[in-house]
């Protein structure tokens, strides 16, 4: 009985392995510079939540 329940997950789990792979793209100089301005602000938003709760 359980290796008849079984069979309907490998069904869905087969579909999943034959995705295609996405191959990861370098960021542009312009890219990394919106990047690091982004984390810039967030580390300098939360300095001033920590300064200003503890």
């Amino acid at each position: 009985m359980i290796i008849k329940l079984d069979t309907s997950l490998f069904r869905l789990s087969r579909h999943k392995a034959e995705t295609v792979k996405k191959v990861a793209t370098p960021l542009t100089k312009d890219q990394w510079i919106t990047a690091d301005r982004i984390v810039m602000a967030a580390m300098f938003i939360v300095t001033i939540i920590g300064a200003i709760l503890f």
